[in-house]
């Protein structure tokens, strides 16, 4: 029999509730996968689309030109200025001192500043550049040195006077992180101070306000042509802020992939729903078949149902999601780097369309293939014997929807080869559970029968026809190892900055200590701890020109993470192998080494930029470029908080650049607050850096990220907990039969209720142990090879993790179990 499809939707219609009974787990966990993906693809188009928005603003201008330890010549000057009008400033690390000292941020500007946007204060609004002798500071600096407007605070030998507390800098994003507040003053004030010394760390920055309809790249690359080795950083208004950009893309790709991954582990829950509905239908389907409905009818009638719940779910989660960025705005607050707009990006919500119904079809297939291939009498059998026959047809739609799936995870990836891998370790994950599934039950079936008839009972539980051990497996193992992979990271987390940063950590960094004050700067520190360990080291920065015969501005793209050659460096020369380093290839130069320049090259690097011992290198140094060749390649611990730097050259190749001194200190606590107080007086141009401020911004910056991942992860806990109702939902059926049975042959509730309490607890010890091993190999992954961390997580609290987990898992299962307990048996054998 064959119907047309408007009598198959009149069917399909009339047949399926309004209050979609049976179909509500495939709407939920459908619609808990899409909010997810279309509110982190919001989120992250909107912030994207906010700094090109803002991308003038952000910048400071149309392009800008970035120059390291130097100023800007007369010839740069003027192609510049050709193209527009130039607004310049300087920015450096400098310590403010009141009655107290801090490290601050000190801009120095002209009077163009700024192109684009507007420099506010408190109480007063828009400010112009302030006059020479004034500052404006911001509001951090204020409150830390307890310095009001009209009062005076001294950078270097000059003293200003505050002239208002700065409450928007226009292009605060643009100038990257920062390690203090800031205070600006006029471009003439800054000679006064004194810290621009030969050597002095300080970059200029050159602001170009383009005419109207004037292509910002393009005049950028024609600048970059005419000064090939100046050393400039070129950025354009396109992308203001490319470290912040680069920064917001990559956590939304993680976060997508974990939200894939959530909706993934949905899909499970969405063939339970459909084959706990499709149960729940069979007489209908028996009917239609006895009637001369063929396998099409069947199919195409309850595969318009369920596209029209999926569809359904999949609208109500991209308006949730579209309009999560701005609840998120709200609730992050300063975290997010610009408040996103409300806007609704087609891109992102398309994209988590396809994905949900991609999984709506993968998923959902299966448990409709059987029902529409399985004869009338089949059906009826089907409840106590099971089936998991699908037709080739229904599996190469699931093949092809999986391959789409991971195809489109790939291709709108910035990495696709994390993509991948994240994808397969999920798929991975999944295929992994089901084959622990299937051994399971082997195991069980060989396993003694206990003549106790409750361990008995739980044991055929776990392996009769139509068990649900699979799904139960699958739900309960992805719950748990997401609970264990999420504690091991956070407190791994906790653990590194709680217990390996201290003890490793020095108290201080001092940038820029004047070579000619060497002695005297050690002398002080002495005096203050006769047991404090001074590491002092040369201190410069260039730019990498050329490596291994190629020219870098005649490169069309750089290398695949050759974050190196973007700007300048810090680089070094020393005639001893730093600590923390080790040369794994080539040799190290003697102590007294006077012949051509040497470098040692990070090993990390040097293959990323498929460079090995004796190519050469040239990097330049304030506009001259020093050509040398590769000596050795070293392994560096970054993670011991010395000094160390990628690229290294021998004694007496930089001795004639000017440059300066960094060292770090580690003193005794009473010294800390010493030196604090007599360094910066007597060493104007050094800057103290206090370690405990950077680890706390640091710890700031990983507990914002464990938050992120863990409130993406925790919808994929909810969608285990959606999946593992699910399971428990489309075994009832034949529970219930169980029980009834049982109840004839006299058994007591408690007697029932005992036998899926020994299954669930025998499921929940073994899951227990796999999800900890699981968990914990995620977890480490996550620690060592992505955060270069050490993988030390708090047992305790892993162990709570996992019994709570379980606990859930438990208590959900037998709650699942009331329902059956109070079936009536008259009732229960007639609807059979």
């Amino acid at each position: 029999m064959s119907l047309s499809l408007a009598a198959i939707w009149r069917i399909s219609r009339r047949d399926l509730s309004t209050r979609i009974r049976g179909l509500r787990l495939l709407a939920i966990c459908l619609f808990l996968g899409v909010a997810t993906l279309a509110a982190i693809g919001s989120l992250t188009a909107g912030i994207s689309e906010e700094l090109s928005r803002r991308g003038q603003t952000i910048l400071g201008g149309d392009v800008e030109i970035g120059i390291a330890q130097r100023q800007a010549n007369a010839a740069e000057l003027a192609s510049m200025r050709k193209a527009g009008a130039v607004s310049e400033t300087v920015r450096l690390r400098a310590m403010a001192i009141g009655e107290d000292s801090l490290l601050a941020e000190l801009k120095a500007v002209d009077g163009l500043y700024p192109h684009y946007g507007s420099l506010k204060l408190a109480g007063t609004g828009t400010a112009q550049t302030p006059e020479k002798g004034e500052i404006y500071i911001g509001p951090t600096l204020s409150d830390r040195l307890g310095i009001k407007q009209n009062e005076t605070v001294r950078f270097g030998e000059a003293t200003f006077k505050v002239a208002g507390i700065i409450s928007e800098e226009p292009d605060r994003l643009g100038e990257g992180f920062t390690l203090g507040p800031v205070a600006i003053i006029n471009m003439a004030s800054l000679p006064d101070t004194k810290l621009i010394q030969p050597g002095s760390m300080y970059e200029a920055k050159y602001r170009i306000k383009l005419p109207p309809q004037q292509d910002a790249a393009a005049v950028a690359k024609t600048l970059e042509a005419q000064f090939p080795s100046a050393g400039w950083e070129i950025t354009d208004r396109s992308n203001g802020a490319p470290g912040t950009r680069r920064f917001i893309e990559r956590m939304g790709q993680f976060l997508t992939l974990v939200g894939l991954a959530a909706l993934v582990i949905a899909g499970i829950g969405v063939g339970n729903g459909v084959g706990s509905y499709l149960a729940s239908k069979r007489a209908s389907i028996a009917t239609l078949k006895v009637n001369g409905a063929d396998s099409g009818v069947i199919f195409r009638i309850y595969m318009l149902q369920i596209l029209t719940v999926s569809i359904g779910a999949i609208l109500v989660g991209l308006a949730v999601g579209s309009v999560m960025p701005l609840a998120i705005g709200w609730v992050a607050g300063d975290i997010l780097p610009v408040a996103p707009g409300y806007t609704v990006h087609p891109i992102p919500l398309a994209v988590s369309a396809l994905y949900g119904l991609l999984i709506a079809i993968a998923f959902a297939l299966p448990p409709l293939a059987r029902a529409r291939t399985v004869p009338a009498a089949g059906l009826f059998r089907s409840i106590v014997e099971g089936d998991s026959r699908i037709d080739r047809r229904s599996l190469a739609w699931v093949i092809g929807a999986i391959v789409a799936i991971i195809a489109i995870a790939v291709g709108t990836a910035r990495e696709p080869l994390f993509s991948l891998a994240f994808v397969g370790a999920a798929f991975g994950l999944l295929l992994l559970l089901t084959g622990i599934a299937w051994l399971l039950r082997i195991i069980v079936i060989r396993l003694p029968r206990p003549k106790a008839p409750l361990p008995r009972l739980a044991l055929a539980n776990l392996h009769r026809p139509g068990a649900q051990t699979q799904a139960l497996v699958v739900a309960l193992g992805l719950g748990l190892t997401l609970f264990v992979t999420l504690a091991a990271i956070q407190t791994s987390i906790g653990n590194e900055i709680k217990n390996s940063i201290p003890e490793r950590a020095p108290s201080f960094f001092i940038l820029d200590i004047p070579r000619d004050g060497t002695e005297r700067f050690t002398e002080m520190v002495k005096s203050a701890d006769p047991k404090a360990t001074v590491n002092m080291i040369p201190a410069l920065r260039g730019t990498i020109v050329e490596f291994g015969g190629q020219r870098v501005d005649q490169l069309k793209e750089l290398p695949e993470g050759a974050w190196v050659l973007n700007g300048d460096r810090g680089l070094t020369y020393s005639a001893e192998l730093p600590k923390g380093s080790e040369v794994v290839a080539g040799e190290w130069w003697p102590a007294d080494y006077k012949g051509p320049p040497l470098i040692s090259l990070e090993a990390e690097v040097a293959a990323t930029l498929s460079l090995k011992v004796g190519d050469s290198m040239t990097v330049s140094l304030l506009g001259v470029e020093v050509p040398a060749k590769i000596a050795s390649l070293r392994t560096v611990k970054w993670d011991n908080f010395g000094l160390n730097y990628v690229i290294v050259f021998s004694p007496g190749s930089l001795d004639a650049a000017p440059h300066n001194m960094v060292a770090t200190l580690t003193v005794s606590k009473p010294a800390e607050a010493v030196l604090a107080k007599a360094l910066p007086p007597v060493f104007p141009s050094a800057s103290l850096i206090e370690v405990g401020e950077v680890t706390a911004q640091i710890t700031t910056l990983l507990s914002q990220m464990a938050q992120a991942i863990a409130a993406a992860a925790s919808i994929a806990i909810l969608a285990g907990i959606a999946v593992l109702v699910g399971a428990i939902a489309a075994a009832r059926q034949s529970r219930i039969y169980d029980s009834v049975i049982m109840k004839m042959l006299g058994s007591s509730r408690g007697q029932i209720l005992g036998a899926q309490a020994l299954e669930y607890g025998i499921l929940a010890l073994v899951l227990g142990l796999l999800s900890l091993g699981l968990g914990m190999a995620a977890g480490w992954y996550v620690i060592v090879q992505i955060f270069d961390f050490s993988f030390s997580p708090d047992p305790l609290i892993l162990a709570i993790t996992l019994i709570g987990g379980a606990g859930i898992t438990f208590i959900l299962g037998m709650v699942g179990s009331l329902p059956i307990l109070a079936a009536r048996p008259a009732e229960a054998l007639r609807s059979l």
